[in-house]
């Protein structure tokens, strides 16, 4: 009877061991005074690396409420290839914003560091430009070899990359409304 008694206590006794803290909440993102239509660009080389960060973009650009449907995909050759693109789609002024995705490697034929400065360089030109803001998700490791562990790595890395682009991208387009509201008001 004593052994049922404390069988009992036992398991109605909060235990000493901490709990693990629950699910922390879910930011909250502002909204945007007006609907906003994206361009992500992303290029084909080492498209299973590439595509993490297309993926990990459209889930936090959802979070951002902007639904997958006002984000239009677009795929290229390579990251060389994806400055025209941005400039063509800017020049359309139907983006209120264009996200550039890529991985330029090594070779061992030209420098890398040639294609991803050249990239870089011309994705802000087009913005300047056209005053469409262009992102750059287009990414040069340092080193970067075909195997499974490196591809696994980038992978991973990738999908970080999307998120920070996605929040960039974000807080960027609600710092242009209200700059471009006040400089419609007068106020700048």
């Amino acid at each position: 009877m004593n052994q049922t008694l404390l069988e009992a206590e036992a398991k109605t006794q909060i235990p000493d061991t901490p709990q693990p803290p629950g699910r922390p909440p879910a930011p909250v993102h502002p909204r945007f005074a007006k609907p906003q239509r994206i361009a992500f660009v992303q290029a084909c080389w080492h498209r299973e690396v590439v595509q993490e960060a297309c993926t990990a973009f459209l889930d936090e650009m959802e979070a951002r409420h902007v639904p997958r449907s006002a984000v239009d995909l677009f795929e290229v050759p390579g990251s060389f290839e994806i400055p025209l693109h941005a400039q063509i789609l800017a020049k359309t002024r139907r983006y209120t914003a264009i996200v550039a995705a890529g991985l330029v490697v090594d070779g061992g034929i030209y420098r890398h560091e040639f294609v991803a400065d050249t990239v870089i360089k011309a994705l802000m030109d087009v913005q300047l430009r056209t005053e469409v803001p262009v992102f750059s998700a287009v990414l040069t490791p340092q080193q970067f070899h075909e195997s499974a562990v490196h591809y696994e790595f980038f992978r991973k890395h990738f999908a970080i990359k999307g998120v920070e682009v996605a929040e960039a991208c974000a807080n960027t387009l609600l710092s242009l409304e209200r700059l471009r509201g006040q400089v419609a008001a007068g106020i700048v």
